[in-house]
């Protein structure tokens, strides 16, 4: 005689373990360095020896993170060893060791990784192409790369969108000084034979890219570029220029809501924007005491947004009431002046707490995002930088 089917089911979630699991990967300023650091008791799990010092980039699925070295013409990837697999009413949460994988990708000045689902694409500014990377080739030590021509070295983007890829659009003609790249002028559409098809959209002085939902977004001069799928001949472009009140600027780094959808931008250094592109009023500038160092969306609470000021001030932003609504000093006074590379703080979020990496005093601040209280500091030797926080919860079997 069976068992019913019920008592089974009960005895096997009785079996399972709920699990949190964080890690935070820090790059070194002073020195080719990144570090894997446990998030929750602070201790170092693997340090990895680079070529160049690095900018740090999370794949989409959080399995990988992308070390890319742009002055060392090289990007390694690291396994995170963070695997969440989604069984609809609950995800499971597989960890290992972290590991520096074996593939490595070689280019004449590789700068902007933009992750999509289980891919990542790879930028040349020098290189006059860009690589578009599968992440599961990545973990098994194999490289399965389509590569792209950008028609010209130049400081651009490329995205995916489907089976198409939008590719920014290097000027032609323009009078540079030696060494100098192109301005960018606008974006095109590749099918997946790399074909171009539809118009190229304008975008003067292109910088600065986000996905949220299925929309794609880009900084632009005249104002925020919006590619949507669906068109005949792939996506559709639409300019929606800044309003004529906001003072002369325009955002040249975005960031994409992830459970709803908007865009949040700079506006110039010392404000920020938030971008609704299907709503009554698609601008709202928020106004910032001081220029802002960095800022980062919150995974977890799609309605906050954390932004840093140079006088050390975390600021809360409200994203539905577009304002701040509290804040707190976290660290001593950063200035915007000086080289753009200069050790300043950066932010990620992990596990409802706010990472920031405090390079002068060679910790990692841990900030309640609650209260806004540092609740303890890592300690990480040399000048903790660029940092990326992996993680969640989930069932071990």
């Amino acid at each position: 005689m069976f068992a019913p089917f019920v008592t089974l089911n009960a005895s096997a979630e009785e079996s399972q373990d709920s699990r949190t699991e964080w890690r935070l990967f820090v790059a070194d300023h002073s020195q080719p360095i990144v570090r894997a650091i446990n998030f929750e008791d602070g201790k170092e799990l693997a340090r990895y020896d680079l070529k160049g010092y690095a900018a740090l980039t999370t794949s989409a699925t959080g399995k990988t993170v992308f070390a890319t070295q742009s002055d060392a013409d090289v990007v390694n990837i690291i396994k995170t060893g963070i695997i969440l697999s989604d069984h609809g009413e609950h995800r499971d949460l597989d960890v290992e060791e972290t590991a520096l994988l074996p593939v490595i990708f070689e280019g004449k000045r590789p700068f902007h990784v933009v992750p999509h689902d289980d891919h990542a694409i790879l930028f040349y500014d020098r290189g006059g192409k860009a690589d578009v990377i599968d992440e599961a080739a990545l973990l098994e030590g194999k490289a399965k790369v389509r590569t792209i021509d950008t028609t010209a070295a130049h400081h651009g983007v490329a995205v995916t969108m489907g089976r198409y890829v939008l590719v920014s659009v290097p000027g032609q003609n323009a009078e540079l000084k030696p060494d100098a790249l192109p301005p960018r002028v606008g974006v095109r559409v590749l099918d997946k034979d790399g074909k171009e098809v539809g118009q190229q959209a304008k975008c003067t002085d292109l910088h600065g890219e986000a996905t949220s939902a299925r929309l794609v977004a880009f900084g632009c001069k005249e104002g925020v570029l919006v590619a949507r799928p669906g068109g005949i001949d792939g996506p559709e472009f639409e300019m929606l220029p800044y309003p004529e009140h906001f003072p002369k600027a325009n955002t040249g780094t975005l960031l994409g809501g992830k459970s709803m959808q908007f865009f949040l931008g700079n506006y110039g250094e010392n404000k920020v924007v938030l971008i609704d592109p299907d709503g009554e009023e698609k601008f709202r500038l928020i106004e910032l005491p001081t220029r802002r160092v960095d800022f980062i969306l919150d995974p977890a609470n799609p309605r906050n947004a954390y932004i840093l000021t140079e006088d050390g001030d975390l600021h809360v932003l409200d994203i539905l009431e577009a304002a701040i609504v509290r804040k707190s000093k976290i660290t001593e006074p950063y200035s915007k002046d000086g080289h753009w590379r200069d050790a300043r703080p950066r932010l990620a979020v992990a596990d409802g707490k706010i990472a920031l990496s405090d390079p002068r005093h060679s910790l990692i601040r841990v900030v309640d995002a609650e209260t806004l209280k540092e609740t303890r500091t890592i300690p990480v030797e040399g000048q903790p930088f660029s940092i990326v926080a992996v993680g969640g919860s989930g069932v071990s079997h």
